[in-house]
């Protein structure tokens, strides 16, 4: 079945359907990962978008849904330029092909994804619809395409309630805000026992119950949208416990304390981003997933200052807190897959937390 991505400009690019048959409007993004398309998929960061895949081919080692970030796979769509039809992996369990009808996310496989990336980075992020009508009118379609904004994306990703994973360790309170399952199993495999509360959590109950070090997740959407649980970060900052943020939390984190974020041109997707520790000048290849960044001209040195910087673009990749036990970062230390080279951040995490017991 013939399938159409028509991008707000109004560049329509013809393919073929996969996953489910339904008409989806979404901010398209694209990411550069060469594997670990089933850790994308399930990765709640994506929730409001379409998934452009820059590596060619797509599902040739099937699904492996031990390897799954979340419950369930978010994009809105995803979009391929060769879909493997029969994948070779003694793990595989499923399709690609299957995965996506089975979680009602439709996709569109056969186009040029290299030219499709290209003008996402030369004009920048924008809205898209993936069709299977081929009677579309442009006329009617482009104006609800550019109106589309994702909303409430982290009430929709964050769990449902608070639960516990046993440990002997140190107590760690982990905020979920579109958690990846990674963040949490790090600590875990670390020996602490690790508390993961819903997004919307007083800080008031989260330090109730003793926590030692509180852990900020990744996540979804603009960060100036979520108000209300900036005013609970802000709360969780004046305290002395020890703080480590990730990604959306780390936005959260600057923006609770007068810092400022702004919306990237087309965004880091991938595995293979370059960062520099600042104190040490060591570059670390780093995973990242965020549109969204911190501006540094916004921070208060009396408050943080700058601890990683991404060397492609020079863009802030997380913040070392002025007299406090607090650092964030904006690359995902616990990638899975991807580079393990920032896992050490997890160490220094449990080495704050020592120091104040």
């Amino acid at each position: 079945m013939k399938a159409f991505l028509i991008l707000e400009d109004g560049t329509v690019f013809t393919g073929t359907s996969i996953g489910a048959v339904k008409e989806v409007i979404s901010e398209i993004v694209f990411n550069t990962s060469m594997t670990g398309y089933l850790e994308v998929l399930t990765d709640p960061s994506y929730a409001g978008q379409a998934v452009v895949m820059t590596y060619p081919l797509l599902g040739n080692y099937g699904i492996c849904y031990e390897d799954m970030e979340s419950a369930r796979p978010w994009p809105d769509g995803y979009i391929v330029r060769e879909l493997s039809r029969m994948p070779s992996n003694f793990r595989s369990e499923d399709t690609i092909q299957h995965f996506l009808e089975k979680h009602d996310i439709p996709g569109i496989a056969g186009i040029d994804t290299r030219a499709l990336t290209k003008i996402l980075r030369e004009k920048g992020t924008m809205n898209g619809m993936i069709t299977t009508n081929e009677v579309y009118d442009l006329e009617e379609i482009l104006p609800r395409i550019r109106e589309y904004a994702p909303a409430g994306v982290v009430r929709k990703t964050t769990c449902p309630e608070k639960y516990t994973l046993p440990g002997n360790g140190p107590k760690v309170a982990l905020l979920d805000l579109g958690a990846k399952r990674n963040i949490a199993r790090s600590l875990n495999e670390r020996g602490c026992q690790v508390t993961v509360y819903p997004a919307y959590t007083s800080a008031e109950e989260i330090l109730a119950d003793g926590p030692d070090g509180i852990m900020l997740s990744n996540g979804p959407g603009d960060p100036k949208e979520c108000v209300e649980i900036i005013a609970e970060i802000r709360k969780l900052y004046d305290t002395d416990v020890p703080i480590f943020a990730i990604c959306l939390g780390h936005q959260l984190m600057a923006l609770a304390t007068g810092g400022n974020t702004y919306k990237m041109k087309y965004g880091h997707r991938g595995g293979n981003h370059p960062v520099k520790d600042l104190a040490t000048g060591r570059v670390y290849i780093s995973s990242q997933n965020h549109g969204y960044v911190v501006d540094t001209d916004s921070l208060d040195e009396k408050v943080a200052v700058p601890a990683f910087r991404n060397v492609n673009d020079g863009t802030n990749e997380g913040l070392s807190y002025t007299g406090k036990n607090i650092f964030t970062v904006q690359f995902h230390p616990e990638a899975c897959p991807g580079p393990r080279d920032s896992a050490y951040l997890f160490d220094r995490f449990l080495k704050m937390m020592e120091v104040t017991e």
